[in-house]
């Protein structure tokens, strides 16, 4: 049984095209779900995990289908949720809040309502105060827990979850896994700075095409490798090009793919080249890499023919240029010689590790207690609601979102205390 089914399960469900998986990536913070204006692209049930409020569950994505007919059957949509649905601790009924109630929709609300679960209605699509009053008329489906959210724009999860959440465990002390954790890796970087040669080098074979010409790589090439303390899967993504800059239709594809291939990462693997320093596209790729929360690692390749050769000096060009990334290690390597290669297996674990690490509540408690905060606001206590990345509620008088000094203080001192080397840092604001 894997670690999500083991916890209280959260079943979407939802006739197509309504933004169920558009709400599952919202809630489980990466993209799992493939999200397009076209009904049933999800076709198969899709598992991930979530934390609120120090609350873990696992969150299900059931699939529509793509109908024959003209009109999509209910029966058969339940059918094909039936085994999510008959594990779930909690379904939450999914609807298009800026169309009218259709056929269907009653069908399955009505199906719903014989499985006997607790079930909230979020009426999605709800993104300002106009479409808000529309909510209402979907009480007409007869569930009493109806909530107005936006899954595009992230709005009103806050009341939906902790509805969703509240008959669920707390998350204890962390107890040891009992498999080896796997840690997919993405390796991003410019055309040409030897992304192929780093996974051959990693996975000691030649499965990548290595070639001298810029944007050789089209498609993503996958290869697992097992380390005594995790199995890491290495994805060697196409060289990113500014979409201005890419002219034929494959260089776009590689486009979407790497940053697809980010956002299905645990860690990823920046690439600079040692010999041509760090470059305004090199911070344009790690944004990538940095906007999605990912834990994050800057390996400059090619050092072994760089004229700069001290590393300190470089190191320093690389926080300047790049610095938002002042929490990711700096590796200097030579993908065709190998030289520096093997420290990345032992840094792409300890990132996984801290974007992966749980502080308790009552950790989070004495840490605050040691913390002299003389923000714009009070702070009353934190909690951390998730992990990759680890994602903190700041509790205060009035709400608000954190000044930047603030912020950054808080960030600085939740590094200071408990680490978190390589993985950025979340904190979100609410009135206690």
């Amino acid at each position: 049984m894997t670690e999500e089914r083991s916890l209280p399960a959260v079943v979407i469900v939802g006739r197509p095209n309504v933004g169920k998986s558009t709400l599952f990536n919202a809630i489980i913070g990466q993209r799992k779900s493939i999200v397009g204006d076209e009904p049933g692209i999800t076709r198969d049930r899709i598992y991930g995990e979530g934390t609120y409020s120090n609350r873990p569950f696992a969150l299900i994505d059931t699939g529509g289908i793509i109908p024959n007919d003209e009109e999509m059957i209910p029966t058969e949509i339940f059918k094909q949720a039936r085994v999510a649905l008959e594990e779930a601790a909690h379904i939450i009924f999914v609807i298009d809040g800026r169309t009218e109630i259709t056929g269907i929709d009653r069908d399955l609300a009505r199906l719903l309502k014989q499985l006997g679960k607790p079930v909230s209605l979020a009426v999605n699509k709800i993104d300002t105060l106009a479409t808000e009053s529309l909510t209402n008329q979907f009480y007409g489906l007869g569930f009493s827990d109806v909530f107005s959210v936006s899954a595009e724009h992230r709005m009103g999860f806050d009341d939906l979850l902790d509805h969703v959440t509240s008959t669920f465990a707390l998350q204890g002390e962390e107890k040891p896994p009992s498999e080896k954790p796997t840690i997919r890796v993405a390796i991003i970087g410019r055309p040409n700075v030897g992304k192929s040669t780093l996974l051959n080098a990693l996975v000691g074979s030649e499965r990548a095409i290595v070639s001298p010409v810029a944007g050789t790589t089209r498609d993503s090439v996958d290869e697992t490798v097992e380390t005594e303390g995790a199995t890491l899967v290495f994805v060697d993504t196409a060289g990113i090009r500014r979409k201005g800059k890419t002219k034929l239709m494959a260089e776009k594809m590689s486009v979407v793919m790497a940053r697809r291939n980010i956002r299905m990462a645990h860690v990823v693997v920046v690439l600079l080249d040692a010999t041509e320093g760090v470059l305004s596209s090199d911070a344009t790729i790690a944004g990538y890499a940095h906007e999605e929360g990912r834990a994050l690692i800057v390996a400059v390749n090619k050092w072994d023919t760089s004229a700069d050769k001290s590393q300190k000096d470089f190191t320093q060009s690389v926080r300047d240029e790049l610095k938002f990334l002042d929490y990711a290690p700096v590796a200097y390597l030579s993908a065709k010689t190998g030289y520096g290669v093997p420290r990345l297996f032992g840094l792409i674990q300890q990132c996984y590790e801290a974007a992966s690490k749980r502080i308790t509540t009552g950790e989070l408690n004495r840490f605050m207690e040691m913390v002299r905060f003389e923000g714009d606001v009070k702070l009353f206590y934190i909690t951390q609601g998730s992990i990759r990345p680890p994602t903190f509620t700041a509790f205060t008088d009035k709400g608000e979102k954190l000044h930047f000094s603030s912020e950054r203080f808080l960030v600085n001192q939740l590094r200071k205390r408990f680490g978190f080397q390589g993985t950025p840092l979340v904190i979100k604001s609410r009135r206690r």
